[in-house]
């Protein structure tokens, strides 16, 4: 070991030190605290979501806080409301691109593109499953290949328009 020590009493109070630490990891790991634990691993995370409460046994238990968390959905909301009304917020959501349409044309897309090629690979004729292997294999490079057109064409648009308001 590279480590020196003057005394063989500052090698026992290092020693004492590391136990005391490798009991508090412990006790983190092995949950005897919830909220304590939990908030290690999510980094403090958690912390605004959790409560402790004693149960009529007298038991602690760590329960969520529902108004918190009703409280900062209904804001997200209201902020994503409140910006979809303005130019700006509408440009923004244009270059983000993640709004709830998107996504149902996405899965709309996925599901009709899915249920074709299994149809022609459950159908007898080669060539039908041929062209159902190379949609489960070629369809996501392709819709990959024009989302990415579609998303360039949007933010050229939707520059064009806010450079037409200024």
């Amino acid at each position: 070991m590279g480590i020196k020590y003057e005394s063989i009493e500052e090698l026992r109070r290092k020693k004492k030190l590391l136990k005391g630490e490798i009991n508090d990891l412990e006790n983190l790991l092995t949950f005897k605290n919830t909220k304590e634990s939990l908030s290690a691993f999510t980094n403090g995370l958690s912390d605004q979501y959790l409560q402790e409460k004693i149960d009529e046994d007298g038991d602690e238990k760590v329960v969520l806080r529902k108004d918190v968390i009703a409280k900062q959905i209904t804001s997200e909301v209201k902020d994503l409301l409140i910006s979809k009304n303005t130019a700006v917020g509408i440009a923004n959501s244009a270059f983000k691109g993640g709004n709830i349409t998107d996504g149902l044309v996405k899965l709309g897309v996925t599901a009709i593109v899915g249920n074709y090629a299994k149809k022609n690979m459950k159908s007898s004729n080669w060539k039908k499953k041929l062209i159902g292997a190379a949609l489960i294999y070629l369809a996501p490079i392709a819709l990959k290949y024009v989302r990415k057109k579609m998303e360039v064409y949007q933010k050229n648009k939707s520059v064009s328009s806010l450079e037409q308001l200024i």
